[in-house]
């Protein structure tokens, strides 16, 4: 009797030809994010405060830089006005020295400056994955329900980038870009006013360029965003459950599958870089004719005598890096777009409340003794769609309770809530008196253990996974615990004995060895109250009546809940509840239900018969 008492929702594709792939509906565009918000401005601007020091050094290192900068085209026209124009050889060599230097300095600040930036940036990194990886560790089981894995790591992983990106190369970069855009305009305007005049005719038709481009970049650039986390999405279940594909031979289909949701990214960034192609390129363009305006003008000036051949090559100079800081900021609008999408992504993560959370005035849960009763208890998932109704019953201390029924009966509800995974929607669950929305997280579960049928063990070693529940357990009382559950001899022949490094998920271990090491664990976190969710399924009948004598030493003196389809585990429990609909509709030991004749009597008869008569005889 295996249970499922709710699962996420597929989505079903629209209908299509059998080559056709299409996109199912959690595919579907995201939300929409604004082009500035000062929300996320003003947030964002909290994880830079503790750096403004190193981020004011670093815009003026960036604005010196710039300065320095902005004297080279100088330092030429004296070359080719003084040096060349005079034929002073020392000039010349002056100006060749000054300009070196000038470079060299340059270089150096720009130096310091980027490795500053670099230590703010990793830092900022740094603190928002931490605070992000804190925050996921506390949200209920609802959240991950409704969320697909891809989906998160794209925050902890690209979205944090770009915002580390804006927080401090863009910020710094547009100051100065700002800077050498205001230092060109006024010494072109202090050389020559009319020439510059002239040369920038060619703005308003690129003003009007850009205001385009900007609209259509920032659709182009959601798009783009979307479809990243649709890849990573697909990814992520992908290799989850690539067992699950070979086992079914899914895999040209599920090739299928992301080829479309590969197509489509293909799709969004071709259309983005083709918006770059045609904006920046214009940009060039726009600088050429700038540079022929100026050949055009200037060159008759230079012949009329108003203007040296030193200034002519100066401005011209001047007029090639002025379209450079105007590249750079277009390019700095898109990080901004950026970073408000990832900024709006992250925050919303990190406002999710987890549903199951301790109160202001939650106290530690002493040491129980393992009562439990649970008090008209109603559960929904979703409101108007009640998992549990109204469910009433009560345990004493060291009572196994075993919980039967159909798939969906709701049996693993029960257990999920007792755990406060989920918080109860109606009435009340008491552990020895105290109502566990009263106490603190960690003071219940830390007084509980939970073995589920699909266990999950962590990259490290097997003894580290038996030691997870109680880190401060001796590499003794590890030993000890997996010689009670049976699985001393199996792990002594592993390479490695209790050092082997199991990989992620036990991926060396068979399902039954992985159920032994999660016994283990429970047996070694020394609970007072287990819960043991359909933990024997996948364990043979040798194995399972190796962990029956452990677990009659293991439940003495504790309260323990099970959920098995087994009789050998159900028969000895001192209560059995039997879940139908969400509602305990029978409770009782093995024999008095089995009088009763009733809903216990017919599910033994229709599935536990051909296990009873394999039970030993006493």
């Amino acid at each position: 009797m295996m249970e499922l008492d709710k699962g996420k929702k597929g989505a079903a594709a629209k209908p299509g030809r059998r080559d056709e792939v299409v996109l199912p509906p959690q595919y579907e565009p995201e939300e929409q994010y604004a082009e500035y918000d000062p929300a996320v401005a003003r947030r964002l601007a909290a994880y830079l405060a503790p750096h403004r020091r190193q981020l004011l050094i670093a815009t003026v290192l960036a604005l010196l830089a710039a300065g320095l900068g902005l004297a080279g085209p100088y330092i030429v026209r004296f070359a080719i006005d003084v040096g060349i124009g005079r034929r002073s050889l020392s000039a010349a060599l002056a100006a060749a020295a000054g300009f070196t230097a000038l470079n060299a300095l340059a270089w150096r600040v720009r130096l310091w400056q980027v490795r500053m930036l670099i230590r703010v940036g990793q830092d900022i990194m740094y603190t928002i994955r931490v605070e992000l990886f804190s925050h996921l560790q506390r949200l209920s089981m609802r959240f991950y329900d409704t969320h697909e894995v891809g989906r998160i790591i794209s925050r902890m992983t690209s979205d944090v980038g770009v915002l580390e990106d804006f927080a401090t190369w863009a910020i710094v970069q547009v100051a100065s870009d700002v800077f050498v855009l205001v230092g060109i305009l006024a010494v072109m305007f202090v050389m020559d006013w009319q020439l510059t005049l002239v040369t920038f005719t060619v703005l308003p038709p690129m003003a009007v360029g850009t205001f385009l481009w900007r609209a259509k970049a920032r659709e182009s650039y959601r798009a783009v965003r979307r479809a990243i986390s649709r890849i990573n999405a697909s990814l992520a279940e992908n290799i989850n459950g690539v067992r699950v594909i070979q086992a079914l031979s899914r895999e040209d289909h599920n090739l299928r599958l992301f080829q479309g949701i590969n197509r489509h990214n293909l799709q969004v960034n071709l259309h983005a870089g083709l918006l770059s192609a045609v904006y920046f390129p214009s940009v060039e363009f726009m600088n050429a004719v700038a540079t022929a305006m100026v050949i055009w003008y200037g060159g008759y000036q230079a012949l009329q005598g108003h203007l040296s051949q030193g200034a002519l090559v100066a401005f011209l100079l001047y007029v090639s890096r002025f379209f450079q800081p105007v590249r750079d900021i277009a390019m700095r609008y898109n990080s901004l777009l950026a970073t408000m999408a990832s900024g709006e992504r992250i925050f919303q993560l990190l406002d999710t409340e987890p549903e199951a959370q301790d109160k202001p005035e939650a106290f530690a849960l002493p040491p129980v003794r393992g009562h439990v009763q649970f008090d008209h208890v109603s559960f929904w998932y979703e409101p108007g769609k009640p998992v549990l109704k109204d469910v009433c019953f009560e345990v004493q201390p060291g009572q196994t309770v075993a919980l039967v029924g159909s798939t969906g009966a709701g049996k693993t509800s029960i257990v999920k809530l007792l755990g406060r995974f989920y918080d109860v929607s109606d009435g009340a669950i008491r552990v020895d008196g105290y109502d566990i929305r009263d106490v603190t997280l960690a003071s219940l579960r830390k007084q509980i253990a939970i073995v589920l049928q699909e266990n999950f063990l962590f990259s490290g070693s097997v003894m580290e996974n038996i030691r997870y529940g109680r880190l401060e357990a001796t590499d003794e009382e590890v030993i000890e615990a997996a010689r009670l559950v049976g699985a001393h001899e199996f792990i002594c022949r592993l390479p490695y004995g209790y050092h082997t490094q199991v990989q992620e998920g036990g991926a060396i271990l068979s399902t039954g060895q992985k159920q032994l090491v999660a016994f283990a664990r429970a047996v070694l976190a020394n609970p007072r109250i287990l819960i043991l969710d359909e933990a024997t399924a996948n364990i043979d009948t040798e194995t399972e009546r190796l962990i029956q004598q452990a677990l009659e030493k293991l439940l003495k003196g504790r309260t323990s809940f099970v959920i098995a389809h087994r009789l050998s585990t159900i028969v000895r429990s001192d209560l059995i509840l039997v879940v139908e609909r969400g509602q305990i509709v029978e409770s009782g030991t093995h024999e008095e239900l089995l009088a009763k004749r009733g809903r216990y009597y017919a599910l033994y008869t229709l599935l536990y018969a051909r296990q009873a008569a394999a039970l030993p005889r006493p």
